[in-house]
């Protein structure tokens, strides 16, 4: 692919991109075209490490419970496997490796976590006892696992708290921050909020990401460590996806999940009356109350 043709092709996500990179190229170098794709040469040479059956149903599995109790940490979780009907026996370690994998963390509080990138600044949380009366005051966005018959992806979206409208998603294979910036990039070319919150995940707390806030004079929130509940309404998006869409569903491939995704999130924004909402969809609520 030219220059002229690279430019043209910004808007895609970041595995489309991987795929527009040519490696015999003459001209550009690939580190020149991933600059001009605006992904990372580690994006681009990323293959998702191959994971065996067994392996892929214990994610799944742990999804699942955690979906119901995100309160349970990986030694809770440890016990409850082992009491299951057709018990689990995992070890502290694979356990893990299960938690970082899956990009889950309990809920309740504790000292000394590592999962954010120290080197990133850490912003307050805003939203305490903060009163929303209009959408685009607060959006928020957080990142959850998707399986797949043979594998998984990583999806990110955006929503309005007010309206709990889903401005926006995207998919990966790996969880670099490029195609949360991506995500982000797009929803401001359309408009920006007052306040946008986060939990403490590197992606989030990288500087081209909270740049991109700044630089539109968005307030920068994030979730106080391992309290998933502030960002609640996210939480409840995750919940309602996974057990409305991903686990009704065998998606097996990436465009499987992508079109099963997308069909849903048209049908949570425009068809699916939320109780708090008084009965009325987020998308009525959002675009006929958006200033």
């Amino acid at each position: 692919m030219n220059l002229s043709g690279l430019k043209k092709n910004l808007n895609c996500s970041i595995d489309e991109k991987r795929e527009m990179i040519n490696q015999n190229s003459s001209l550009l170098s690939i580190k020149r075209q991933c600059e001009l794709l605006g992904i990372s040469r580690a994006a681009y040479y990323y293959e998702p490490k191959p994971i065996c059956a067994e392996e892929q149903v214990l994610l799944n599995i742990v999804d699942q419970i955690y979906t119901q109790h995100p309160y349970f940490g990986q030694r809770r979780m440890v016990a409850y496997l082992k009491r299951m009907e057709e018990p689990i026996t995992v070890g502290r370690k694979q356990m893990r490796s299960c938690y970082h994998t899956l990009g889950l963390e309990a809920i309740y509080p504790k000292p000394k976590l590592s999962l954010a990138n120290k080197e990133h600044k850490v912003y307050p949380y805003l939203l305490s006892d903060y009163i929303i009366s209009r959408p685009n005051e607060v959006w928020s966005s957080d990142i959850t696992y998707v399986r797949l018959e043979t594998g998984f992806v990583y999806l990110v979206a955006i929503i309005d708290w007010y309206s709990r409208y889903v401005l926006d998603w995207e998919l990966s294979i790996n969880l670099e921050a490029e195609f949360c910036i991506e995500t982000l990039a797009r929803v401001l070319g359309c408009g920006k909020c007052d306040i946008f919150n986060t939990d403490q995940g590197s992606q989030f707390t990288s500087k081209d990401f909270v740049g991109l806030l700044l630089s539109h004079d968005i307030s920068v929130s994030m979730d106080g460590r391992g309290r998933a509940l502030d960002n609640i309404f996210i939480e409840r998006l995750w919940r309602s996806i996974k057990y409305e869409c991903i686990y009704i569903h065998s998606l097996a491939n990436v465009a499987e999940a992508r079109a099963a995704i997308e069909n849903y999130f048209k049908f949570y924004n425009y068809q699916r009356p939320h109780q708090a909402l008084g009965y009325k969809t987020p998308a009525e609520v959002h675009l006929n109350n958006a200033n």
